[in-house]
């Protein structure tokens, strides 16, 4: 997007920061965390560009207050750390659920339910804002976080072969060996012959 980072970038440089970097870290790398929290947002089908912009800048700077204590952790690293951690705590106070030793089972339900309450066609406006919420709004979450069931587990889906039909088969002849498949082609080309003589010399 082209809102500009220097909102979040210029409270945090100091005279004694070598030219190009902020709270330790280049320009481009902060930049790299700056798509990736911002991938993180358009993931949860939020579409209010200037919002997803605000809510990023709102995350970058709580990664770089970390950044200079944390110099062994990227911009990236420590970003969408604080993603996940501004979005369970916001899920906690919207669902009641307080974080706990659970806190990436609150964060997916949280997800899910935002989704079955329509979050992005309706309540894009409310995504990490502070309370109080509409009550529309909160009753739609519990009640999706509810439906989601507190034995939501997420499930490994082993990957099917697609069937390309025709297409797949192609490909397969393409991994035969060259003979083979010159021998095959050769079937083919007297196949078409043989009809090419059939429907022309006897009809």
């Amino acid at each position: 997007m082209d809102l500009s980072l220097e909102s979040a970038l210029d409270p945090f440089e100091t005279t004694h920061e070598e030219p190009g970097r902020i709270a330790g870290r280049s320009r481009e790398e902060w930049n790299g965390a700056y798509v990736k929290v911002q991938s993180y947002l358009h993931a949860l089908r939020m579409r209010d560009e200037v919002l997803v912009g605000r809510l990023v800048i709102y995350v970058l700077k709580r990664a770089m207050r970390r950044a200079p204590l944390e110099t062994h952790r990227s911009a990236t690293e420590l970003a969408t750390e604080e993603m996940d951690h501004v979005v369970t705590e916001w899920f906690g106070q919207v669902l009641q659920e307080p974080p706990t030793g659970a806190d990436q089972m609150l964060s997916t339900r949280g997800r899910l339910a935002l989704l079955l309450a329509d979050m992005p066609g309706k309540w894009q406006d409310q995504f990490l804002r502070p309370g109080p919420w509409p009550e529309e709004f909160v009753a739609g979450m519990r009640e999706m976080y509810l439906r989601a069931g507190p034995d939501f587990q997420l499930s490994k889906m082993a990957p099917r072969p697609l069937d390309l039909g025709p297409i797949q088969t192609l490909t397969n002849l393409g991994r035969l060996p060259y003979v083979r498949m010159t021998a095959i082609w050769v079937v083919f080309a007297l196949l078409l012959i043989a009809i090419f003589i059939v429907t022309h010399y006897y009809y």
